[in-house]
């Protein structure tokens, strides 16, 4: 939300301001058209929810789950003919594992400010910032969500801020509120010169109060309109304001709350692309490559479990026996009969099936290559996979994973930098931490993805210290860096 009254000078409004409002309404409509439904396709395949109503969410059938869209239509359950479907989400693991790869720990931040003294007062108001955020949390939620949708945008809230804590910079810290916003709440409006810049930002804010499902009618005209379908707050940043509107679900008129001036002077959103696409604001999603591949493994398990379904059990095909189907088949059951051309033949149960098992194991292998996941960076072992002992064979084995997080670091260290020099850009303008612009650079110190022998680690850091390698930046690789910042 935008910066309380106490920090912002409320502008008159005028009525220049209503082709804006006419502009943002199409910003809004495109938004919903031509991306949320991509945007909550990505997060249903990630989080495979039950449909809402289809069944209790405590125990879903498998067709009523997001990722069965997915099937083909002759796994469709019909009236009096119910298919038997498998959903196995080999999606969610993955992600979720490359998220604890990458933000297992909270990388450690640094100032690089000239003074000494002043990089390790500005270290500790940038920790206390990210602490009041959330902490190793704010990290882990910013990649899960760039993961998914490609992208995540870090918004900066301020809080108001009392004389009392505005001088020490510790308590003011708590005004400073970091959010990450989810890609289907979270609207840019890029500029038409340069696609990495931002000519404003909009955040939509649900109303919670409208609890009414709205009908076909009005669900038909926000679609095509852009208008929510029920009242709706949506906040836009500007450099030079922040706005906070209020949007009719029937009529779609736009209709002004708030509107206070931004004294930061720029738009406070820090832009994250989980992975680098050139010319286009949006990343890549890491979801997005694997949803055939998903939907392959699902089909291929369903027929599977169709195919042990029908043969699981032994059938028998009597010919020529009186009350043949009114006497169980049991051990020491007898039929008799006088006729010889009287026979039971047997059919059915359960029979291996190697084409079906191998191309079950090659799509799996196809969501390792394409995810850089496997199992064994979640750690299962099947079969025998070495002597995984030693550093170097665990590096190995991880080398597909450890590759796209290092790439990932890239792209998120790039945005933990911009924040940070957000967050003092906004410290000084509100006078709680006066700095300079070359005061506001950082240095990140990541952890090892894969944690090493502490014995070797200690026995590098004494080489590195006797080659003159500076006491705070092996403090700092070891996991100590408010050792070496003190």
């Amino acid at each position: 939300m935008p910066t309380s009254s106490t920090q912002a000078e409320s502008e008159p409004r005028d009525n220049s301001a209503q082709p804006r409002e006419a502009e943002l309404a199409g910003l809004v409509a495109d938004h919903r058209l031509l991306h949320a439904p991509r945007l909550r396709r990505l997060w249903d395949y990630y989080r495979n929810p039950a449909k809402p109503g289809a069944a209790p969410a405590a125990t879903p059938r498998s067709a009523d789950l997001a990722q069965a869209v997915g099937l083909p239509d002759r796994l469709r359950s019909t009236p009096g003919k119910q298919r038997e479907i498998v959903i196995e989400n080999d999606i969610a693991w993955r992600i979720d594992t490359l998220v604890d790869y990458m933000f297992g720990q909270a990388p450690a931040i640094r100032s690089l400010a000239p003074d000494p003294d002043r990089a390790a007062e500005i270290t500790r108001f940038l920790r206390a910032v990210l602490d009041a955020s959330g902490g190793p949390m704010l990290f882990q939620n910013a990649a899960l969500l760039g993961t998914v949708y490609g992208h995540v945008d870090l918004l900066l809230n301020l809080k108001p801020i009392s004389s009392g804590n505005r001088a020490d910079p510790a308590d003011a810290a708590h005004a400073f509120r970091i959010e990450p916003i989810d890609a289907q709440r979270g609207i840019p409006a890029v500029s038409d010169d340069d696609y990495r810049a931002l000519t404003g930002y909009l955040v939509l804010h649900r109303d919670a109060s409208a609890k009414a499902r709205p009908g076909l009618l009005s669900r038909v005209r926000a679609a095509v309109s852009g208008a929510p379908g029920r009242d709706e707050t949506i906040t836009h940043w500007s450099a030079r304001s922040a706005a906070v509107y209020r949007v009719g679900g029937t009529t779609g008129r736009w209709r002004s709350v708030r509107q206070e001036r931004n004294r930061l002077g720029r738009i406070p959103v820090v832009h994250i692309q989980n992975l680098p696409q050139p010319l286009v604001y949006r990343g890549l999603s890491e979801v997005e490559p694997l949803i055939p591949l998903q939907d392959e493994l699902n089909t291929r398990l369903s027929d599977r479990a169709n195919r042990v379904t029908l043969q699981a059990f032994k059938m028998y095909l009597g010919r020529g026996i009186e009350q043949f189907t009114e006497r169980p088949i049991a051990p020491g059951q007898m039929w008799h009969t006088d006729n010889p051309d009287a026979s039971i033949q047997e059919f059915g149960g359960d029979a291996a099936s190697p084409s079906e098992e191998l191309h079950i194991n090659e799509v799996r292998d196809a969501l390792d290559k394409t995810s850089g996941v496997s199992p064994v960076a979640a750690g299962v072992l099947r079969g025998k996979v070495g002597n995984l002992t030693s550093q170097n064979a665990v590096r190995l084995v991880l080398m597909g994973l450890i590759a796209r997080v290092e790439r990932k670091r890239l792209t998120y260290g790039l945005g933990i930098e911009q924040l940070c020099e957000l967050v003092l850009h906004a410290a000084d303008v509100l006078g709680v931490l006066p700095n300079t612009p070359d005061e506001r650079r950082v240095r990140i110190d990541w952890p090892d993805p894969v944690p090493e022998n502490q014995q070797e680690q200690l026995a590098m850091a004494e080489r590195k210290l006797a080659l003159g390698v500076p006491r705070e930046t092996v403090l700092g690789e070891l996991g100590y860096a408010d050792c070496g910042a003190a």
